[in-house]
């Protein structure tokens, strides 16, 4: 066994997950798992830049997940950075002040390294699952970029799109400094547009019409999950290999982009850094069902976080 631990740090999240992991019978076993919702990619996409109260609300939360990473006196440590910390130009200063805190460089990581650390977490435990055919697709939706892997027992094919539930809210749905509560026809018809052209994109690379099971991580499918099911919490344990339809998503969806703010701040599953954002991440995963003709999607709570962890052990 190998204590271990692992910092995803997103667009919109960063997360840690402390395990033991044995090699031997391919199982981590977690000790801690938490999530804190930053916005670091705030204003990314418009600016290139990360700006000053987003870096610090990220080394707010690592400065907390170093101190769970000392009391669980984790003997490895990997941190690594994805879409908005890849984008920004000052992302020396993000770095240096990860560096300061909890003693390891962030490791800004490309699109296809993502996606295969997001296969690794997801699929993993998969294995003896016969009712699941392979090949999988992998859609891991985060707040700047959505990574499709394609793969077996290992990835054939990877992409990594500029397409997430942060940058196009802010993209498409922001008016004025607001996010428009709910956005009008035109807005929510040009970010399908934008995330139909990624589609295209992505499908040169990645066969996503050849793969049999479509798995689906990150927070805006999770609380898609949540959603369908009627959670009167988030639970990860109901939620981690929930099924959802495409028609149940496609109802959820257009629920969530006639909402309000209060309306979907209300849902008692709701995290409140997902209130302006959820919508988006919605459309997303619904175009992919629509484009794959998946007629559901499998929700995993095991992502790259987890891919993280065992590429540490």
């Amino acid at each position: 066994m190998t204590r271990v631990a692992a910092v995803d740090c997103g667009t919109n999240s960063i997360r840690l997950l402390v395990a033991d992991a044995d090699p031997a019978t391919g199982e981590l076993h977690e000790l801690d798992r938490r999530m804190t919702v930053v916005r670091l990619g705030q204003g990314v996409d418009r600016t290139g830049r990360l700006a000053p109260e987003a870096l610090e609300r990220t080394f707010a939360a690592c400065r907390d997940y170093a101190a769970v990473v000392k009391e669980y006196g984790a003997e490895r440590l990997r941190f690594v950075a994805t879409s908005a910390s890849r984008d920004a130009e000052n992302r020396d200063d993000f770095v240096r002040g990860v560096l300061d805190i909890l003693g390891v460089e962030p490791e800004v990581i490309s699109g296809d390294q993502e996606a295969e650390f997001s296969f690794t977490g997801a699929t993993r435990e998969l294995a003896g699952r016969t009712d699941l055919a392979r090949p999988y697709l992998v859609v891991d939706i985060g707040g700047g970029s959505t990574e499709f892997v394609v793969g077996d027992d290992h990835v054939r094919a990877a992409r990594s799109v500029d397409v997430g539930c942060v940058r196009m809210t802010e993209r498409h749905l922001v008016h004025g400094g607001q996010v428009s509560d709910p956005p009008a026809a035109e807005r929510i018809a040009a970010m399908r547009a934008d995330i139909e052209s990624a589609l295209d994109l992505a499908e040169r690379t990645v066969p996503l019409r050849e793969a049999r099971t479509l798995v689906g991580l990150a927070g805006s499918v999770t609380t898609v999950s949540a959603i369908a099911q009627g959670l009167p919490a988030y639970d990860s344990a109901r939620i981690h290999h929930s099924r959802v339809s495409r028609e149940r998503v496609r109802e959820i969806t257009e629920w969530l982009l006639r909402s309000t703010h209060a309306e979907r701040a209300a849902i008692p599953s709701m995290h409140p850094g997902r209130v302006d954002v959820i919508g988006a991440g919605a459309l997303v995963l619904l175009a992919i069902m629509e484009r794959t003709g998946a007629a559901e999607v499998v929700v995993s709570e095991h992502d790259i976080l987890d891919g993280i962890a065992w590429s540490v052990a």
